[in-house]
């Protein structure tokens, strides 16, 4: 194995005073053309959204660093930003966003050309590649069951309902607009019925995320025990909430699909927690260097597979490590070391939640090492050979 690390730039493309982000992970956040960087503003992030706060949709042109901000929207939070996507089918002009309407969280379908907008039935949480089906999750329930990834605002109608029917994990067309409950809260207790506490306690979904070829999906049930402790089962389904399996149930965090089959995540096993290579057909599971990939991070790989981008949370130092790993030669490239101050903490805190660009020349992050929240982009066209 071998380790280089020091000789990356990390530039910054957002300025202050206001601050910039844009949020999750594993998404592509530049147009086609590599122009455009989505990103929200907002106007503070020393604390979590209340009701009635607005941030910014907005597009950083890359050859000036400029920010010319599009929507408005009150459907956000620090960590996930408000879910922006460039929607596959159109990804040179359409970007998709979570908003409010009134009494209830739904997507929007934006032109940046025209300003023209079409609405979705409920917000997204996952796209697939090719940009025919979004996913989408109740967000009001996830601010009730962990605020950090929920919107703020509104009140969930099933508050006092631990497995609902008629919520969960919905799918919408796109095109067409429509959209319907793929999979609920019921169904999720009925299927784990060998789980005593999925029976016992209220229930969550969280980050689906979709494979390779769009004909899986896998997403995570969530609650808290009577210790507080955040216990998961991770799940994975087709798009017809079919072959539904298992996929782990001692413990999920941060996950990306390496192949349409193979999922590579921090899993916690009987053998321990680390990060883990997982057959979604089989159920083979199979460690990744253990003793080198230690901390949890925002995982997502280059299109053939063969390098994993990373972060991780934050060290003794309160320093949050971004690197490349090349899964086949085991080769470790750090590409900086970001503070991350230990003021912000849970609903504030910084990730840095790396995204690859289309062409897997740059990587952008989301960083406050130099006091605001910005977005930053490191130069890797040289390590991946692009």
């Amino acid at each position: 194995m071998s380790n280089t690390e020091g000789s990356f730039v990390a530039r910054a493309i957002t300025q202050g005073p206001k601050h910039h982000f844009f949020g999750y992970y594993a998404i592509y956040p530049w147009d086609s053309t590599g122009r455009y960087h989505l990103s929200l503003q907002s106007d503070f992030h020393d604390r979590p959204p209340a009701d009635g706060d607005t941030a910014v949709i907005g597009l950083v042109d890359m050859e000036t660093s400029r920010f010319e901000g599009v929507a408005e929207t009150q459907a956000w939070n620090l960590q996930q930003g408000s879910m922006m996507h460039w929607l596959p089918t159109a990804p040179d002009r359409l970007i998709t966003y979570n908003a409010r309407d009134d009494d209830r969280f739904v997507s929007v379908i934006q032109d940046i050309h025209t300003g023209h907008k079409r609405q979705l039935p409920y917000p997204i949480a996952a796209i697939t590649r090719d940009g025919r089906k979004a996913l989408g999750l109740n967000y009001a329930r996830l601010w009730d069951m962990r605020p950090v990834v929920g919107y703020p605002g509104l009140t969930d109608p099933n508050a006092d309902q631990k497995h609902p029917s008629d919520d969960g994990l919905y799918i919408m067309d796109t095109d067409s607009g429509e959209g319907k409950l793929l999979f609920s809260y019921e169904d999720a207790r009925d299927y784990l019925r060998d789980y005593p506490e999925i029976q016992k306690y209220k229930l969550w979904f969280n980050h689906p995320f979709i494979n390779r070829d769009d004909s899986r999906v896998a997403f995570v049930v969530v609650y808290w025990d009577d210790a507080g402790a955040r216990r998961t089962v991770c799940l994975s389904m087709n798009l017809e909430a079919g072959d539904i399996r298992i996929l782990n149930d001692l413990g999920t965090s941060h996950c990306d699909w390496r192949t349409k089959d193979v999922i590579f995540g921090w899993f916690t096993t009987k053998e321990g927690v680390n990060f883990y290579l997982v057959n979604d057909a089989t159920g083979e599971y199979e460690s990744v260097r253990p003793d080198i990939l230690s901390r949890d991070g925002h995982c997502s790989f280059t299109r053939d597979g063969s390098w994993l981008l990373n972060d991780e949370y934050p060290d003794e130092n309160n320093l949050r490590a971004l690197f490349l790993w090349n899964m086949a030669e085991e080769r470790l490239v750090v590409l900086g070391r970001f503070l991350s101050p230990p003021f912000y903490r849970d609903q504030t805190r910084c990730d840095l939640h790396p995204r690859l660009s289309r062409d897997e020349r740059l990587v952008s992050f989301d960083s406050i090492h130099e006091g605001s929240r910005q977005i930053y982009v490191v130069d890797v066209a040289e390590v991946l050979g692009r």
